[in-house]
C-alpha cells in the first residue's frame, strides 16, 4: 500500500473501528444515477439565523495552488472528471456499471420520510459527478456494486456544510430507503477532521456504516460510505454489500478508490508538496 494509503486505513482504524473494518493490505431507482444514497445529497444554503462552519486552515488545504482552484462550473466539470475513481481505482475485478455516469445536474436529496429523491443541485455547488462500478455476479456471488462521486462547492466552508449535513441525516433517518427493493438500516456515522484520530490526509471525513437490504438477497449487507474534503472539493466512496463478499474484502478497495481520488486533486491542483 502507498504511505497515504497507509495513513488513511490508520484514521479509519483509530477513529472508526467499530463502523469500518479491515482495511487490509490485500483487499484487493433512479435511471441515469443510480439511487441516491449511491451519489448522496450534499448541501443547500444554510438556514436563516445559522452560521456556517468556518473551516480552519490546515497542512493539507495549504499545500494546494490557491490560483489554480476552479471557479467555474466549466473548470470545476473537467476537474470533477478528472478526479472520480472509475473501475480500475477500485481493483482489477470491478467493471462499469450502465449507465455509468450520473446525469448532468442531478442531485438526489432525503426527504422527510427519508426516502432519497431527486431534487435540484444547490447553488453552492459548482459541478458534481458520479462514477458507478461493480463486480458482475459470478460464482454464487451476488453483484457487488460500488460508486464514487466527486463534488466542487464554491466555497470550503459550503463544502464544510456537506460532511454537517452527512452527519445529521444519519441522525436524522437511521432508516433509509434507497429505492423501491434498496433500503439501509441501523445507520452511524463518524466526523473525523484533521489531526483527529489519525487523520493526515484531508481536511476532514465522515464515515457511515449500516446495513443493506436488498430484495434480491437472502439475507442483510454491509453497507460503508466513506467521504473526505480536500479545500472546496468533497470526495465520496460507498460499498453496497452483496453474498459471497466481507467486508474485510471490500474496504481495502474503497479506501483505496478515495485516496487515488485525493492524490489526483493534489495532482490537478497542483500541490505544493
Amino acid at each position: 500500500m502507498s504511505r497515504r494509503l497507509l495513513r488513511a486505513c490508520g484514521a479509519l482504524a483509530a477513529g472508526g473501528a467499530l463502523l469500518l473494518a479491515g482495511c487490509s493490505e490485500d483487499g484487493g431507482g433512479k435511471p441515469a444515477g443510480g439511487d441516491g444514497r449511491d451519489r448522496k445529497g450534499g448541501t443547500s444554503a444554510p438556514a436563516p439565523g445559522t452560521q456556517a462552519p468556518s473551516p480552519t486552515p490546515t497542512a493539507v488545504d495549504l499545500r494546494l495552488d490557491p490560483s489554480r482552484a476552479p471557479k467555474t462550473t466549466a473548470d470545476a466539470e473537467r476537474l470533477a472528471l478528472a478526479v472520480v475513481a472509475g473501475p480500475d481505482s477500485w481493483g482489477p475485478d470491478y467493471v462499469k456499471r450502465a449507465p455509468y455516469l450520473s446525469a448532468p445536474g442531478s442531485w438526489p436529496v432525503l426527504d422527510k420520510d427519508c426516502t432519497w429523491e431527486g431534487g435540484a443541485r444547490p447553488r453552492t455547488v459548482l459541478a458534481s459527478v458520479t462514477a458507478y462500478s461493480e463486480i458482475p455476479a459470478a460464482g454464487g456471488k451476488g453483484p457487488l456494486r460500488v460508486a464514487a462521486t466527486v463534488t466542487v462547492h464554491r466555497t470550503e466552508s459550503d463544502a464544510d456544510w456537506e460532511l454537517a449535513e452527512t452527519l445529521e441525516e444519519a441522525l436524522r433517518c437511521p432508516d433509509q430507503r434507497l429505492r423501491e427493493n434498496e433500503r439501509i438500516t441501523g445507520l452511524m456515522s463518524l466526523g473525523t477532521p484533521y489531526g483527529v484520530n489519525g487523520n493526515a490526509t484531508t481536511a476532514d471525513s465522515v464515515l457511515e456504516r449500516g446495513d443493506y437490504h436488498n430484495d434480491a438477497f437472502k439475507q442483510p449487507q454491509y453497507y460503508s460510505w466513506y467521504q473526505t474534503r480536500i479545500g472546496q472539493v468533497t470526495l465520496a466512496s460507498v460499498v453496497k454489500g452483496a453474498p459471497g463478499y466481507t467486508e474485510s474484502v471490500t474496504n481495502s478497495d474503497q479506501v483505496r478508490a478515495n485516496v487515488l481520488m485525493q492524490e489526483r486533486i493534489r495532482k490537478q491542483w497542483g500541490a505544493q508538496s
